[in-house]
């Protein structure tokens, strides 16, 4: 990519402020407060756009601090760059009340949307961030941020794992722990389900075993009432007292007519066949037993229950005054009752029972979560894997570009974790912190470039904006053949002669552009 053309219609200090690049070399020369940080974050601005801050924020944030002198609310620009041989133009109105962004391709018409992601594309996916700690090295910020690892490890899944960069590894772990969650929630309402339905069936369980318990009693009831009535029965059964009289006699009568004229038989012979006074004496005799029998058995018969007393016994039953065959009819009920109530409570144990496993829903959502975190496993092995040869690629490509620009006087550079970095020489560890500031600024500008060959498919132009202020003239002779060689275009922002004057020196050709 190359950036061929800007236009600052109304931005910051400029007004309709056209600055045009060539390959190679270009030095933007001005004094201090000439405008050239504004035309740097200018082209910031037309790649990434311009948001601007909320509350105390926005009193610091780009927007407001390049906001045009005249005529604010016309806030626009546009910038021309070359990419895959085509030129492109993006234009962009950065005030609050009518934003937009358009994108159009000028070799053929074709208009595309910087929305959808068509800038991103040309910029290959080159964020904001790796933008500000790569190719794009402000004033006093040659140091890149942490961030610049996070994005170099994100690349490194991607890349190593996919082998075009097209996965995204925390996307993907993203997507997995999403997935997991799901199958999580769902095994979490099976088991839910099971435990209603289980204390639905405890319940249950509970109410027959009441009614079995209440059942096995009522019967016991009946069995002891049955036995005492068989027993009452055995002592109160008039065939076993029978005499002859009793058996001759009909059971529903209470006394015989024979036997009352077999009486008044016995008291005519006594008055006609015995003597005077005698007869009279023995006719009263047997006159009074007959009438004592007649009276013991009207009392006897008594104990038989009458028709109307059968009556009103089947209308008001007592506890012992129901009938045997009532009793036996009501212990068969409470039998086949109490049977069908213990048949339902093994088959609702058994329900229960089958509860306590898991359940074929339950395990196919416990191997679906088993899988997932086993592919979330896999992918940070992966990721691990990739950050190492990551590491050993950025230390290869910063080791080579130091030992460049230091004249060999450094060939080591270790970048470890969260960027923390490490010169080897004759096989000492230095850290950073102990050389001095301009040989850290070119260790800073190695890990810089070696991180964009590595991010970038296709080279960005190498921006810097007065970043050499620590470098002695050896340092940055060395910097600047170093550029010439190895990138397509440079844009250096300068307020000295020393950067063209080196260029000379060294016969590198370049665009001066004076502010």
């Amino acid at each position: 990519m190359k950036i061929r053309e800007l236009m600052l219609r109304n931005f910051g200090m400029f007004q309709d402020k056209n600055i045009r690049f060539e390959a190679g070399m270009n030095v933007i020369y001005g004094e201090n407060e000439s405008g050239k940080s504004t035309i740097h974050s200018f082209m910031k601005g037309m790649l990434f756009g311009m948001e601007r801050g909320r509350g105390r924020a926005s009193v610091y944030d780009a927007f407001s601090i390049y906001e045009p002198w005249k005529n604010p609310n016309y806030y626009s620009g546009y910038l021309r760059f070359e990419s895959g041989e085509k030129l492109f133009r993006v234009d962009r109105n950065f005030d609050k009340y009518s934003k937009k962004a358009e994108l159009i391709c000028e070799d053929d018409g074709e208009v595309l949307s910087v929305p959808d992601g068509d800038l991103e594309m040309l910029l290959d996916g080159m964020t904001v961030s790796g933008y500000d700690n790569t190719v794009s090295i402000g004033q006093l910020k040659v140091q890149p941020e942490k961030c610049l690892g996070l994005a170099l490890q994100e690349y490194a899944n991607e890349y190593y794992a996919s082998g075009n960069g097209e996965l995204r590894t925390e996307q993907a772990l993203a997507l997995l722990r999403g997935k997991k969650k799901e199958a999580e929630r769902a095994a979490a309402a099976v088991l839910e389900q099971k435990q209603q339905v289980r204390e639905r069936l405890e319940q249950e369980v509970s109410y027959v075993w009441r009614d079995i318990h209440r059942l096995e009693e009522e019967l016991e009831q009946l069995e002891e009432r049955l036995r005492q009535k068989e027993q009452t029965k055995k002592k109160q059964d008039p065939d076993e007292k029978k005499g002859l009289m009793d058996s001759l006699r009909p059971s529903k009568w209470r006394i015989h007519p024979l036997e009352i004229l077999l009486l008044a038989a016995l008291v005519i012979l006594a008055m006609v066949f015995l003597d005077r006074p005698i007869n009279f004496f023995a006719a009263v005799v047997v006159f009074l037993a007959g009438g004592l029998y007649v009276w013991n058995r009207m009392k006897v018969s008594k104990k038989s229950k009458t028709v109307p007393e059968s009556i009103m016994e089947e209308i008001l039953p007592e506890k012992e005054g129901i009938p045997a065959e009532r009793l036996k009819g009501e212990r068969d009920r409470v039998r086949t009752e109490l049977r069908d109530k213990q048949i339902q409570y093994e088959n609702l144990k058994e329900q229960v029972e089958e509860l306590d496993e898991t359940g074929e829903a339950y395990d196919r959502y416990e191997q679906k979560i088993r899988a997932i975190q086993m592919a979330m496993d896999r992918i940070r092995d992966l990721s691990a894997d990739c950050r190492e040869r990551m590491e050993q690629e950025l230390n290869r490509k910063a080791s080579w570009i130091l030992k460049e620009i230091t004249a060999g006087k450094y060939d080591r550079l270790l970048v470890e974790e969260n960027l923390h970095m490490t010169l080897l020489k004759e096989g000492k560890r230095i850290a950073v912190e102990q050389v001095s500031r301009g040989t850290a600024e070119q260790i800073y500008f190695a890990l810089r470039m070696a991180a964009a060959d590595i991010l970038e498919e296709e080279e960005l132009p190498v921006i810097l904006d007065d970043c050499f202020g620590n470098y002695d003239d050896e340092r940055l002779k060395r910097v600047l053949d170093w550029l010439w060689r190895h990138k397509k275009q440079v844009i250096l922002f300068t307020c000295q002669n020393r950067e063209m004057r080196i260029l000379k020196n060294l016969g590198i050709p370049y665009s001066e552009i004076k502010l």
